[in-house]
């Protein structure tokens, strides 16, 4: 009954996503000529569980982090994903040297303008990561506007991307505009122990600590709310907190996460992606959503840890880039091995 209850919501929720879209897109396009009409989008004009993403992050043409690690694992879940890169560099920048190019805000506007002028500006979801200046930043927050006047319903999934283990790597002042701006526009935060701290301005040394911020972030804005590292007395923790009503208070819990002894990059982009990937699936149960991201993203470290050593390399002389292409299965099929646990 629960199974077929679930399924009843996921094609009502489906059939409404493609009904609002296509009566955008027919409102938009009523005063052309039917000969000069784009064909409808797909992924919204059938029924879907899933939806579709923009997701404004930065690339690397070789290695797998922002886009490069969040954009596969969303399509092997069903979504239909449309990157923007903020940035487009030759590796990631852990690397000795790196070359490239930084996306400004008018370019990213000219995009969204682009989208919408072809009626191509319908989105289910929009997903953000690393950002390196305010101004885009600004720009990013003019780009969820535009989004929500055209589907009030959209989701916006981010990722503060600030900095980790006590150290800032983006300017001081975009803690400001996170805290002030976009904290109350989004729906589902995923800070690391460091950036929410940045964003709540008090110390997280416990797992009160933990739930404290989750709270006040609540308070904010958004009603999701995934703390993915917390580290506490040698231990590895994720903290996520769902307030569905704001008058409740939000459904907590953790999951400990075993410690890999390996450093990689890509992870926290990995890690957002496939939340955003599984709390739609499980809109209810963010709990359900974080033990199925952390399997997956626990899968995945696994296997790349082996793949270098099995190479004959020392995981403990540098990152290492996370294998995304051999791990399908995992992404797509997790099997569940690590639990939530929810606080009283």
């Amino acid at each position: 009954m629960i199974r077929l209850q679930s399924s009843l919501y996921n094609n009502f929720r489906s059939e409404s996503i493609a009904f609002r879209w296509l009566s955008y897109f027919r409102a938009r396009s009523s005063k052309k000529h039917s000969r000069n009409m784009a064909p409808p989008i797909l992924s919204l004009a059938l029924p879907s569980e899933t939806g579709r993403v923009l997701s404004i992050q930065s690339h690397t043409v070789q290695g797998y982090v922002g886009n490069k690690s969040a954009v596969f694992p969303l399509q092997l879940l069903g979504y239909d994903v449309d990157p923007i890169m903020s940035v487009q560099f030759s590796n990631h920048t852990g690397y000795p040297t790196f070359k490239g190019q930084v996306l400004n805000g008018k370019q990213l506007w000219e995009l969204i303008e682009g989208l919408e002028s072809n009626n191509l500006l319908y989105y289910t979801h929009l997903l953000t990561g690393y950002i390196g200046s305010a101004s885009f930043l600004d720009n990013v927050l003019e780009v969820v506007k535009k989004l929500r006047s055209i589907n009030p319903t959209l989701t916006y999934v981010c990722d503060p991307v600030m900095g980790d283990e006590g150290k800032l790597y983006v300017p001081q002042e975009l803690v400001s505009v996170y805290r002030e701006k976009v904290v109350p526009v989004a729906s589902m935060l995923t800070p690391n122990q460091f950036e929410a701290e940045q964003l709540t301005g008090f110390r997280i040394a416990c797992e009160q600590d933990g739930r404290k911020a989750c709270r006040h972030l609540h308070a904010a804005g958004p009603s999701k709310v995934v703390i993915t590292s917390i580290s506490i007395d040698g231990n590895l923790l994720l903290i996520g907190s769902h307030q569905k009503q704001k008058d409740q208070s939000p459904v907590q819990f953790k999951i400990v996460i075993p410690k890999i002894p390996a450093y990689f990059t890509g992870t926290g982009d990995l890690m957002t992606a496939l939340l955003l990937g599984w709390s739609n699936k499980y809109p209810d149960n963010l709990d359900k959503a974080a033990e199925l991201a952390v399997s997956s993203l626990q899968a995945v470290l696994s296997r790349t840890l082996k793949d270098y050593e099995k190479a004959g390399y020392d995981p403990q002389s540098s990152s290492l880039e996370i294998r995304l292409i051999q791990s399908q299965d995992d992404i797509r099929n997790p099997e569940i091995k690590y639990n939530s646990q929810l606080y009283d």
